[in-house]
């Protein structure tokens, strides 16, 4: 039996944006909300920065002001319109029984259905889903992608965990998000993120598809990043950090861009410095290597490498996989093991990724950092106080929710093929082969054996150029509005994205379905 009651507004409540709209609403758009200045509490030496979602607030209000949006629709754009919490009990191979927290959040219904992923991770809680819900609205916007944002989450740290009892884990949670309306193709449309796979998609879809029967015949779509086999995309593994790596050459090729923050133009040669080896470092780290640059530091949470004479992706990572640590890798010339291990990412650089969690580069440590490029493979690791740093210092930043919105997209592509029930290109491929064959004949061409001009596109080689192509309109758009307003590429990401998404507001109209603040109810289980 679940039950939904309506708090008491607390301050902390407030100020990490839980409270109902209705209050926000009848205070009209200012960054004092109820009292409490986000501003201020950020510039008292408290010790600490604000959240990840006082962080995402903070950058909205900042974009919001150059805007002309409605206030009140101001409201409405920035703060979650759904956010679930309930309790999962886990029958563990032991015997035991364990009470797990689960979350997920909708912070947008402009478009649907909701997209975003589901992160298995310790330190979960309810302030950073709604964060990244937030960033996956704003990361859509930036695409072109016609989805609003969600995220998810399991308070567990995974490698605890045997597979039997993760699969467990991921059913349950699924089966809680059927029962409350909160998922599904047309709803929802979850997708891997820190500690969860393409098999805990397969999980995921195959509980969705026992409950849901076999009256829905878009039950693949249900979500994204999924094997091979069941419906998934070829190309989405190393989507992101496929995306990262054409999002930084093009803005390298812009001669506005590099003039403006005085970078030399081009992306070979360059010597980068990446935080974080997971999927998206890995992959991230593995194409700048075969587009030219020098990786020449590598930065894990227990250990790190440098080289500058440059460090191989596969290398370090099968080293690492192997050994749990970067301690006694041959091929680097310095190592750096526990506390010591981010002194690597100070070193000097033309670009560094951070690739791992939110809030790396902070306040406390950003002066540290010599970098001439920050391009942001993780969700929110700067912060909002050491973006004010880079920008003093004439240091471009390229935004997480532009330069890491490759998975989304490529995501886009499998909820399109799943929809469509046929792989992409397997329509046309072989007339292309057909039109190609004519052409270069009629040229007196021969057409090597095996090349796409014969054989028709593959399903990755589609994946690949289409990712492309929306990355580089991306970057050139954003940069090309922080040019017309004089900000950062984040602050002009920000305004794009508002101004679409109250577009859609304003053409739509707003519908009032319940006088209840969707986010101010919360389910027990």
């Amino acid at each position: 039996i679940f039950f939904f009651f309506f708090k008491q507004k607390t301050a902390y409540e407030i100020l990490s944006g839980l409270v109902g709209s209705e209050m926000c609403i009848r205070d009209r758009y200012q960054r004092r909300v109820h009292g409490i200045d986000l501003i201020s509490l950020m510039e008292k030496d408290t010790g600490k920065e604000p959240n990840f979602l006082e962080q995402f607030q903070l950058y909205f209000d900042e974009a919001a002001k150059l805007t002309k949006t409605n206030p009140d629709i101001l409201q409405i754009i920035k703060n979650c319109r759904a956010v679930i919490s309930f309790q999962i009990p886990l029958k563990r191979d032991d015997g035991k029984i364990e009470v797990i927290t689960a979350y997920r959040a909708h912070h947008s219904y402009h478009l649907s259905p909701c997209k975003g992923g589901i992160r298995y991770a310790s330190n979960v809680d309810m302030q950073e889903v709604q964060a990244l819900a937030s960033l996956m609205t704003f990361k859509m916007a930036a695409l072109d992608v016609p989805f609003g944002g969600a995220k998810g989450g399991v308070c567990i740290d995974p490698k605890k965990y045997s597979e039997a009892e993760l699969e467990r884990i991921t059913k349950r949670y699924t089966v809680e998000l059927v029962k409350k309306g909160f998922i599904g193709p047309s709803i929802d449309v979850p997708a891997p993120d820190i500690g969860t796979n393409s098999k805990t998609m397969g999980w995921l879809m195959n509980a969705y598809k026992s409950m849901s029967g076999d009256v829905d015949i878009n039950q693949n779509a249900i979500c994204t990043g999924k094997p091979l086999p069941l419906g998934g995309i070829d190309g989405r593994t190393e989507a992101t950090g496929l995306g990262v790596y054409y999002g930084i050459v093009e803005i390298l090729k812009n001669e506005q861009f590099c003039a403006k923050y005085k970078l030399t133009p081009g992306f070979k040669g360059k010597s980068v410095i990446i935080q974080g080896l997971g999927n998206v470092g890995y992959w991230a780290a593995k194409f700048c290597e075969e587009g030219g640059a020098k990786i020449i530091g590598l930065v894990e949470y227990n250990s790190s490498i440098y080289n500058p004479d440059g460090l191989n992706a596969d290398d370090a990572s099968n080293y690492f996989k192997a050994n749990k640590s970067f301690k006694d890798y041959p091929k680097a010339k310095e190592v750096k093991l526990g506390a010591e291990n981010m002194e690597i990412m100070y070193k000097e650089c033309d670009i560094i990724i951070p690739a791992a969690i939110e809030n790396t580069i902070t306040k406390f440590n950003v002066d540290k950092i010599k970098a001439k490029l920050v391009a942001e493979a993780a969700n929110g690791p700067t912060t909002f106080a050491a973006q004010k740093y880079f920008d003093s210092k004439n240091i471009p930043v390229i935004p997480d929710f532009v330069l890491n919105a490759g998975g989304v997209t490529v995501s886009y592509f499998e909820w399109l093929k799943n929809l469509k029930h046929s792989r992409l290109g397997r329509l046309t491929k072989r007339w292309d082969s057909k039109v190609n064959e004519g052409i270069m004949k009629v040229l007196g061409i021969d057409i090597p054996s095996g090349s796409a001009l014969k054989e028709g596109p593959t399903e990755k080689q589609i994946v690949y150029t289409s990712l492309q192509e929306s990355m580089n309109e991306a970057v050139k758009r954003v940069f090309e509005k922080s040019l017309e307003m004089n900000c950062s590429m984040r602050i002009a990401g920000y305004v794009l994205a508002i101004q679409k998404i109250a577009q859609c507001y304003d053409d739509a109209g707003i519908f009032q379905q319940s006088l209840i603040p969707y986010h101010d109810i919360h389910y027990f289980g």
